[in-house]
């Protein structure tokens, strides 16, 4: 598989249009012969790139006091907790927020309200807020999330997952692509039996189809 999905990426990149800025590169898989029906068979994972995301990450927390300076301390967004009734109020706002943003982290007592009037938006899109404690350093879980891929088929057959940046060059989205490939794989009965169709594509170029080998 590491030949046919070089040359897609090779493909994708080649066809890619020329961008003013730097496009993420993205695989996308659908799969069949799987009941999503049943929570055990949906495939959510967090993936480690070895060669990392080609960017940092944009991550948010919610929260206030002494936990909101350290999270700016750490270059942390830091989103007022007072503001989480208003943002979920607006449909448009909460989607911006979630775009705007790859992890969302917040202090446990306002994961609540995130729940309640933010869970809706961020929930579909695989964004829920991971839950810091007290005692928690932000900063060393930011870290911990730089190299981070999330994969959530949730219960759609198809999902989206990102490799890594167009400035990264063939080998090391190769490199990162194939451990994700691995991983998906490795999450289904049949391995990549269990997969219908598998594409490259850049953020806003055209989809090049990766030949799967059974």
């Amino acid at each position: 598989m590491e030949n046919n999905i070089k040359q897609a990426i090779e493909q994708a990149l080649s066809e890619a249009p020329e961008r003013k800025f730097v496009e993420s590169v993205e695989f996308a898989f659908t799969i069949k012969d799987v009941d999503l029906k049943n929570p055990s068979n949906r495939i959510q994972e967090e993936i480690r790139l070895p060669a990392g995301r080609g960017k940092s990450p944009s991550i948010a927390m919610f929260a206030d006091g002494e936990m909101a300076a350290k999270a700016k301390d750490a270059g942390i967004i830091v989103i007022d907790p007072t503001q989480i009734e208003e943002l979920g109020g607006t449909r448009q706002k909460a989607r911006k927020l979630a775009n705007r943003h790859d992890f969302f982290l917040s202090e446990i007592p306002h994961m609540g309200p995130i729940g309640r009037f933010l869970g809706v938006v961020l929930g579909p899109r695989g964004k829920m807020p991971r839950p810091v404690p007290p005692v928690a350093d932000p900063a060393a879980i930011a870290a911990g999330l730089q190299n981070v891929a999330i994969v959530k088929s949730r219960d759609k057959i198809t999902f989206h997952t990102v490799v890594g940046t167009t400035e990264q060059g063939v080998d090391a989205l190769t490199q990162n692509g194939i451990e994700v490939w691995k991983r998906v794989t490795s999450k289904l009965e049949r391995g990549s039996g269990n997969i219908r169709s598998f594409y490259v594509k850049t953020s806003m170029g055209p989809a090049v189809k990766v030949e799967v080998m059974l």
